[in-house]
């Protein structure tokens, strides 16, 4: 595979994942939201601050996709082990850890302000552990990078 059909597989999987995304968060969130708003009416109320911190969540994971696009660019070019790429990683663990503490945070804040129930912040934990398990990922990927990058670097300075 060449490192060009490699970038437009990578291109192709980070639109799909963002079109997912858009579905998710425009579509199934808000109407899933509703049914449970009408079937559970003493949470009716938490609808719509629910409805915000979950869009607020999604910003970080586009600002990844975002990164991603930027690496497979670069990977497109033959420049995969670069440190611009290992940047890209290293910000996409910081986005993944952010979204994970915000997501825990604003649950632990609903279920104080009565708007939630505990039950939802325990399942929350396993999207929190999954943003922290993307957030090792990306980290050991970018210090994995950093090393490639550098030995490419003394390999074009060695005759």
């Amino acid at each position: 595979m060449t490192q060009k059909s490699l970038s437009k597989w990578l291109k192709g999987v980070i639109v799909g994942i963002a079109v997912c995304g858009l579905v998710i968060y425009a579509v199934l969130v808000p109407m899933f939201g509703k049914d449970l708003a009408m079937e559970n009416p003493e949470f009716a109320h938490a609808y719509y601050p629910w409805l915000a911190i979950l869009w607020v969540s999604a910003i970080p994971c586009y600002l990844a996709l975002y990164h991603g696009w930027k690496i497979t660019a670069r990977i497109a070019r033959d420049n995969s082990f670069s440190k611009e790429n290992a940047r890209s990683l290293k910000h996409i663990c910081m986005l993944a850890l952010t979204d994970a503490a915000y997501c825990f945070a604003a649950n632990l804040a609903m279920l104080f302000l009565d708007m939630s129930h505990p039950s939802i912040l325990l399942a929350s934990l396993f999207v929190d552990f999954a943003g922290v398990a993307v957030a090792v990922t990306a980290a050991a990927l970018s210090h994995l990078v950093l090393k490639a990058a550098e030995i490419q670097q003394e390999n074009k300075l060695t005759i």
